[in-house]
């Protein structure tokens, strides 16, 4: 049997010409009604009308606030937001920006060197729903077999 190897690059934006019309409009529903791909074009011109950049982070997020700091008026608070880079994930926000976005802290840490914990741990992807997700002991995607108890536990069994 031949090896055969297929360019993934190449074959990732080969579309039949059929296609390619759905394909455009399925990109542009996508673009404007599904948030979690990118900001919508509302979010984008909200942004720009009304936003402020404040920095960005080491995932290319980029945070903003109402222009000038300006308070608003129902809230009490300046806004502040976040426009993620790709899939719309809250865990990639760092734990400095995170402080600044939930108001716990005033100075953005573009303007202050922010430290982390030694118990704070770098950001990794959710794993939910992959091949490296938790998979306590006994549940079905690890083999569907618990450990027998230990003999520090007695099991309970009515009428005693």
């Amino acid at each position: 049997m031949a090896d055969v190897r297929v360019d993934t690059a190449a074959a990732r934006w080969h579309v039949p010409p059929d296609q390619e019309e759905a394909r455009s409009v399925k990109e542009l529903l996508l673009y404007i009604f599904a948030w979690w791909h990118k900001a919508t074009p509302g979010t984008l011109l909200w942004t720009r009308r009304f936003g402020e950049l404040v920095g960005h982070d080491e995932f290319g997020n980029a945070y903003y606030r109402t222009k000038g700091g300006k308070v608003d008026p129902t809230l009490g608070f300046q806004r502040r937001w976040v426009l993620y880079s790709g899939y719309a994930d809250s865990t990639t926000v760092p734990p400095g920006w995170y402080g600044w976005l939930h108001h716990r802290v005033d100075t953005p840490p573009t303007e202050e060197t922010y430290t982390p914990r030694p118990w704070q741990k770098p950001h990794h992807r959710n794993y939910t729903g992959t091949p490296l997700a938790y998979r306590p002991k006994g549940s079905v995607q690890a083999g569907g077999h618990r450990p027998r108890v230990t003999g520090d536990y007695n099991a309970w069994s009515p009428g005693e």
